[in-house]
């Protein structure tokens, strides 16, 4: 998106109160992504870019009561419009930089990313701070609800192979940030990687 916050924050303000009704469908996909990153009850699991907090009902779900579930995003107004949405109720939201997060090292079983590793400045860095506050064995989803293709012709623009998500730029980015890539899809209706935290 922009190497300043001030940018990030004026692009997402801009459109936090109306974002959900942009995309209205998109529950099923965050739902099935979620499911495939395993959480059990009693976990601890970070959105990371929540957002609105769509992705925090079904979080809270995965882990349950016992479990533990944190929102955290940049922009004042996007935790604002998760807060009018009721998804406060899911867990405890906290305006923060996904890439220096107030939490311990290896205080989370999982991180939930959907659409964010694109809007970091620095992904590497990002991606090392997620690995930072997950325990080793701990999981981090790269989730967005359409493929890499179908997300460039909504921006009109087209696919490169320089694209940050691509599976060969993907893979050992992560690898170099603490993470093990365990699978990858790209299709039409969903984009999701999975990895695992090494080390």
């Amino acid at each position: 998106m922009a190497d300043d916050h001030t940018h990030v924050q004026e692009f997402f303000t801009a459109r936090a109160a109306d974002w959900d009704t942009r995309f209205p469908d998109d529950g099923p996909a965050f739902a099935t992504a979620i499911s495939a990153l395993g959480l059990r009850p009693g976990d601890a699991v970070l959105d990371a870019g929540c957002g609105t907090g769509r992705a925090m009902p079904a979080l809270r779900a995965a882990v349950g009561p016992g479990g533990t579930v944190l929102g955290a995003d940049l922009t004042a107004a996007m935790l604002e419009s998760a807060v009018r949405a009721g998804r406060a109720g899911s867990g405890q939201l906290i305006q923060a930089d996904a890439a220096r997060l107030p939490l311990r090292a290896r205080a989370l079983d999982a991180v939930f990313a959907a659409g964010l590793v694109s809007h970091l400045s620095r992904p590497g860095t990002g991606l090392a701070e997620w690995a930072r506050v997950v325990r080793p064995g701990g999981l981090l989803a790269l989730f967005h609800p359409i493929g890499r293709a179908a997300l460039a012709a909504r921006h009109g623009r087209k696919l490169t192979d320089g694209d940050l998500r691509a599976e060969p730029n993907l893979g050992p980015l992560l690898a170099r940030s603490g993470w093990r890539l365990a699978s990858y899809v790209d299709e039409e209706s969903r984009f999701l990687a999975l990895a695992e935290r090494t080390g």
